[in-house]
């Protein structure tokens, strides 16, 4: 008799502890959901520049040519890890800060931004944005960020905290927010012109 009460206290100690294990694992699934954004349109992530902004980028490089300016694309589409590594300069690895960005942060993470650079006569990649190597009495790098503006990109440079001079992007009127949550430029309703 006393090893069955044994037993039935043990089954009944047993019960509401399964049952205390059981909902801290759905509350914590709960949790879960509420900490990670929902899709709205779109469940897959870029690999790459998106189309528009990769045509509007060839078209850059192209205009600048024509005005003796040789741009270089130092990065374009870059990943959350990548990301996660450029925000390391400064902070816990050797450098300088060179991004405010931590993964998914930045509109590189979305295919939606490039850096450039410009290459001097010599061969040399450089970011003097007082350079001026087809020697028309204006400055080659505010060249380009007129030429890419006019294509609709907006230029690092004008922010006002944080400036970026290297980096263009097009956001599709879509924030970092949008972009986390799943949205994505409306790719059927986009075309690439030839400015």
């Amino acid at each position: 008799m006393k090893k069955r009460n044994k037993r039935i206290g043990n089954f009944l100690f047993i019960i509401p502890l399964a049952l205390i294990m059981m909902f801290y694992i759905e509350a914590s699934k709960d949790n879960n959901k509420e900490t990670t954004p929902s899709p709205k349109h779109s469940n897959s992530y870029p690999t790459e520049l998106n189309p528009i902004v990769k045509e509007r980028t060839n078209q850059l490089v192209e205009q600048a040519a024509k005005k003796g300016i040789t741009v270089v694309i130092t990065d374009g589409f870059r990943s959350a890890a990548d990301q996660d590594q450029l925000y390391k300069k400064g902070r816990t690895v050797s450098g300088n800060i060179v991004t405010n960005a931590k993964g998914g942060e930045s509109y590189h993470n979305y295919g939606l931004a490039i850096d450039f650079a410009l290459k001097t006569t010599a061969g040399k990649v450089i970011w003097d944005m007082q350079y001026d190597g087809n020697k028309n009495g204006k400055s080659d790098w505010y060249e380009v960020v007129d030429l890419a503006k006019n294509l609709g990109f907006t230029w690092g440079g004008d922010w006002t905290k944080f400036k970026d001079y290297p980096h263009l992007q097009m956001d599709f009127g879509l924030s970092i927010a949008d972009l986390q949550n799943g949205e994505r430029p409306n790719t059927t309703s986009l075309t690439a012109d030839s400015k």
